[in-house]
């Protein structure tokens, strides 16, 4: 044998990118799938793209599935303490952090950035995940609150989660956005399920295989890729949907989806513009968010003083 040794060509290994539901990653039920490809200036030109992987193309069946596996979990969830979740959310940031060059990549493959406009946008998301959870055990005290009432009661307000609520992704912004949509989601103790951009996929998908192994029970995000439209409708009709965002709906699909919400009195968050690099408020926790008071009594109130 020569001191030389050949070089050897390897087969590349293609990845097979699945769907996240319920803390495992299955096919679509339907076994379909459809083509991503990159975002570029000159196949916007052309009309087409490199292809990147097949995703898969969810069906109703994976809709309903993905309800079933989020209601599930929602239960142990919503019981956990803010603290808890707010210690789960960051584990979620430390586990991107390792794998930034891999999610730059797919993010500049889906919008057609640079590497280091792309690096940035990751940079940006990690930030985002950290950012909600500190805020997991802080929203209480800034929605919630004692409230003065006529009468010898104390009267005292708190959030609690509404339940399992759908998720429409932003078309354009695939990583950033998602997290900032999905974020104030779970971070107030509900459940998601996420329909990712229908273009660009890959980087929703790859967030499944972080939320995986870090410690986000399993159920309580679920990720379907497809045609946002036929996802979306089975969701917004569902019985067991509590909410639904509909940031990455255009407005025809909204006002279709936003009139099938309406069968169950769900809590619909309309579309709207919003620039995702600036550091958001707290308007998508609390829109997701019930309000329960409680009346207490405190006893007699006289000129003398006070008495229980």
């Amino acid at each position: 044998m020569s001191e030389k040794s050949e070089k050897i060509e390897r087969l590349p290994v293609f990845k097979t990118y699945k769907l996240y539901v319920g803390g495992k990653f299955p096919r679509s039920e339907s076994g379909r799938v459809y083509e991503v490809t990159a975002k570029t200036s000159a196949a916007d030109a052309a009309g087409k793209g490199n292809w990147l992987a097949n995703a898969p193309l969810s069906s109703r069946k994976d809709a309903r599935d993905a309800v079933v596996a989020a209601r599930k979990a929602f239960g142990g969830w919503s019981g956990a303490t803010a603290y808890n979740r707010g210690q789960v959310l960051y584990r979620v940031a430390e586990m991107l952090e390792g794998r930034k060059d891999q999610f730059a990549r797919e993010v500049a493959d889906a919008e057609g950035l640079s590497k280091s406009k792309a690096a940035a946008v990751v940079d940006a998301t990690i930030d985002r995940w950290v950012w909600y959870a500190g805020w997991t055990d802080k929203v209480a005290q800034v929605i919630g609150g004692a409230n003065p009432v006529a009468g010898p009661y104390f009267n005292l307000s708190s959030p609690e989660p509404t339940g399992v609520v759908a998720v429409l992704a932003p078309q354009e912004s695939s990583f950033l956005g998602l997290v900032s949509v999905v974020a104030p989601v779970i971070a107030t103790g509900n459940t998601a399920i996420v329909v990712a951009s229908e273009k660009a996929p890959l980087p929703a998908l790859s967030l499944g295989e972080v939320l995986a192994t870090s410690d986000v029970p399993g159920g309580v995000v679920n990720v379907l890729s497809g045609r946002t439209a036929e996802i979306a409708a089975p969701l917004a009709a569902h019985q067991d949907v509590n909410a639904i965002d509909l940031a990455g709906a255009d407005d025809v699909l909204a006002k279709e989806l936003e009139i099938a919400a309406a069968d169950n009195l769900k809590r619909v968050l309309r579309p709207q513009p919003v620039d995702y690099f600036e550091t958001p408020g707290i308007e998508r926790m609390a829109a997701f968010l019930e309000t329960k008071t409680v009346w207490h009594p405190t006893g007699s109130l006289g000129a003398s003083g006070s008495s229980y």
